[in-house]
């Protein structure tokens, strides 16, 4: 099963840039993710398992590295990535 989730992560602390580059550049990371990042939020498209086992580990590592952050998460069913043409 496929799986879509926009993600935007709020770090309280007041030099938030680098949190939340970590962020994304650890879920950059995994192989079989397809990752798009705005100004706004991150999207995030793969498999169901894949999908919630990186974001079990990089939500859980943001807060044991850098203490208290907001996650705003949308899950939709299916891969709704934007197509290649």
């Amino acid at each position: 099963m496929k799986l879509s989730v926009e993600i935007s992560k709020y770090p309280l602390h007041q030099d938030y840039i680098p949190f939340i580059k970590g962020f994304i550049d650890r879920v950059n990371s995994y192989e079989g993710l397809k990752v798009i990042t705005n100004t706004l939020s991150t999207q995030i498209f793969g498999d169901y398992d894949l999908v919630m086992s990186v974001l079990n580990t990089e939500i859980k590592r943001s807060y044991e590295e850098f203490g208290k952050a907001i996650f705003v998460c949308k899950f939709l069913h299916g891969d709704l990535s934007p197509s290649e043409d």
